[in-house]
């Protein structure tokens, strides 16, 4: 490039992000955007995001809000406001977690931001971090750059989406210092029985693994499945229990996620000192929305009404199993928890299929908007997430545009003698 008779070289990004990718919101997101701004109207099944899908966050957590704005001008504590970190530590306490106090508890932006926290704090170059496959993509992306190497574990559906113990030791090696669990899982709905959770701690405790377990999906459940946190069942052994406002009470906009660290205090006081510098470096989480977390904790829960029969996501859920059950192209594991479902296309249906082609036609063809299964580094991937949030009727009218689509493609794919 010449400006006035000076070479001046292009801005290269960080080498970082080359093998970052978050399809979420990636080049599907975009070209929907385009269609939209074309005169398309998209159904979009792409994201966990309840506000865009006419959810409402509960009124008392917003009257908790209006009533503390004029305290809410200054920066607040680096590991955010005690009254909310007492009410966390208690429902972490009430829970079973050992050695939780209001000085391990750490409010973020979110949990993103928690999650870059807690794997900065912790990571050398060349460390790995054991991740489910499929996995939330953030998780992959903040291992990678905090100069961290991911190791995936297989959670298929034919085990339920649910990973294997032995699997997992197998991928320890020296290099290794955490291990990731996501329960209820995203994308795949799945919820981790006591058992399996318990066998997954004594692989953590035999080879010294930090913990690290993504729960923020942990009171949407259906059909009586229970939610066991992880932290009581890890006992003295360093674990840390992400949680927030986003998904149970429908305040995605206020980015408050939280961090609890249990376990022996003695042995994760240098990773605990570590967070607190790295949350001091961003000064402090927003301090507004922090007022919503006491009564969102400690008043009577809002989300049974969603989740129970005859619940907006427990009719959601309903349709997505019958539009599944009704196709002749897919398979799914009923989710047991969350607010996604990861059906996939079955092999004998369509034997050769590509998730991330058939996103794409289904955009362009049919106006509907998923994500593909390797958007959550899944290899060879068949399988689409769907989020449970649109209302039900919208949910079944995309099964009646996916079977088009898939038709279609199965047409396609018949040699000509056959179609003749």
């Amino acid at each position: 490039m010449n400006l006035n008779g000076l070479f001046v070289a292009p801005i290269k990004p960080s080498a970082h992000l080359a093998d970052v990718r978050y399809e979420i919101r990636g080049a599907l997101t975009r070209r929907a955007r385009d269609l939209e701004a074309a005169g398309h109207p998209i159904i979009k099944l792409n994201i966990g995001n309840p506000g865009r899908y006419g959810f409402k966050t509960p009124d008392h957590l917003r009257e908790a809000i209006g009533a503390h704005l004029v305290d809410s001008e200054a920066y607040g504590h680096e590991q955010g406001l005690e009254e909310a970190r007492e009410a966390i530590a208690a429902q972490q306490i009430a829970r079973g977690a050992r050695g939780v106090e209001v000085e391990r508890i750490f409010i973020g932006n979110g949990v993103s931001e928690l999650i870059d926290i807690s794997l900065r704090a912790l990571l050398q170059p060349g460390d790995e971090v054991l991740l489910p496959s499929p996995d939330y993509p953030l998780w992959s992306a903040a291992t990678i750059l905090n100069d961290g190497k991911p190791r995936y574990y297989r959670c298929p559906a034919e085990r339920g989406h649910l990973p294997d113990p032995e699997e997992i030791e197998a991928l320890i090696t020296p290099q290794t210092r955490a291990l990731v669990l996501i329960n209820p899982n995203n994308p795949t709905g799945a919820v981790y029985p006591r058992e399996l959770l318990e066998r997954i701690v004594e692989v953590a405790g035999r080879h010294g693994l930090l913990l690290l377990c993504d729960e923020i999906y942990d009171e949407i459940l259906y059909d009586g499945v229970p939610f066991q946190p992880l932290a009581e069942i890890a006992g003295d052994l360093p674990c840390v229990s992400f949680g927030g406002l986003s998904k149970v009470h429908r305040a995605c906009g206020y980015r408050v996620g939280w961090m609890s660290l249990s376990g022996d205090p003695r042995r994760n006081a240098e990773y605990r000192d570590a967070l607190q510098l790295l949350a001091a470096l961003r000064l402090c989480a927003n301090v507004t929305a922090q007022w919503a977390v006491r009564p969102a904790l400690l008043d009577k829960p809002t989300i049974g009404e969603l989740t129970t029969p005859g619940g907006r996501l427990h009719e959601a859920r309903r349709v997505v199993l019958e539009g599944v059950a009704a196709s002749p192209w897919f398979d799914v594991v009923a989710p047991g928890g969350a607010i996604y479902a990861f059906p996939q296309v079955r092999a004998d249906a369509l034997p050769h299929f590509d998730d991330t082609a058939f996103a794409l036609r289904l955009l362009e063809e049919e106006a509907v908007l998923v994500v593909p299964g390797t958007s959550f580094n899944l290899s060879a991937s068949r399988h689409l997430r769907l989020t449970l949030l649109p209302e039900p009727a919208q949910l079944a009218e995309v099964f009646v545009r996916m079977d088009r689509v898939l038709a279609r493609m199965a047409a396609e794919s018949q040699p000509a003698s056959a179609v003749a």
